[in-house]
């Protein structure tokens, strides 16, 4: 099966996964599904890769799921696929590398699935989300959706089928930041090299304890953190931070 529908390119530490169905408006189909999970797989364990950007090739970011590949298919066809893209969310959001979002245009149902297995997502102005799955006569977005927005925010999203702006959703927590169209991907570099210029065991054990964290208490989340910490020490690289902090503050002291 040809993997076309994501193109993977790597320049130095930074990786680029990029949605490539634009003559579909990036609508997720089973292809695309397999070449996400592979994708994020691969990258995952390629050491040389320190972060990956996620974008889509087009006007829109994606326009949900493809549902013309259904219209021929059975009840168990359909159930496979739509565990061949929780498999592909999964992979995204099970990667140990910082994965960052730039969005643009309509982002909707699987879209939105795709964006919320990232770590954060930088949108352009003209961003907008829809999460329509019940006028659709389908069942999506009910996990990730209320874990980043809330339950009531996602009741309401979900229900209505409505076009939350970009405005919105970076109120409500599911955008990171916004920022001019014609900015997007100058800022998604501009993050992406500071983010491999950090130490990298550092940044892969502050993913991992924010994200374990995030499904337990506080009590068990500060142990997480300490083991982290302990990962850290027992490194001896965290010397190497101090000095680069000192050097930065002295710079901007004037010494």
């Amino acid at each position: 099966m040809s993997l076309d529908a994501v193109s993977v390119t790597q320049d130095g530490a930074i990786a680029r996964v990029v949605l490539n169905r634009p003559q579909s408006r990036n609508a997720v189909n089973l292809e695309m599904c397999i070449a996400l999970r592979e994708a994020f797989q691969r990258l995952d364990s390629k050491p040389d890769v320190r972060v990956i950007l996620l974008s889509a090739n087009g006007p829109v970011f994606c326009a949900g799921a493809d549902l013309k590949e259904r219209a021929d298919k059975d009840e168990a066809w359909v159930l496979a696929r739509r565990q061949a893209s929780f498999a592909a969310y999964d992979a995204i959001g099970r990667c140990g590398k910082p994965i960052v979002a730039l969005t643009q245009g309509p982002v909707v149902g699987s879209g939105g699935e795709i964006l919320m297995s990232c770590d954060f997502v930088i949108a352009s102005e003209n961003t907008t989300f829809r999460f329509p799955e019940p006028q659709w006569g389908t069942v999506g977005a009910t996990q990730r959706l209320q874990r980043v927005i809330g339950r009531m925010n996602a009741k309401e999203l979900l229900f209505t089928g409505r076009i939350m702006p970009v405005d919105e959703a970076y109120q409500r927590g599911l955008v990171a930041r916004v920022v001019p169209a014609d900015e997007l991907e100058k800022v998604g570099q501009e993050i992406a090299e500071s983010i491999a210029a950090a130490p990298p065991l550092a940044m892969a054990l502050s993913k991992q304890a924010v994200d374990l964290g995030h499904e337990t208490n506080l009590g068990n989340g500060i142990r997480i953190e300490m083991a982290a910490i302990e990962r850290c020490l027992a490194d001896g690289n965290w010397r190497s931070g101090i000095e680069k902090f000192s050097e930065v503050v002295g710079s901007g002291s004037g010494k």
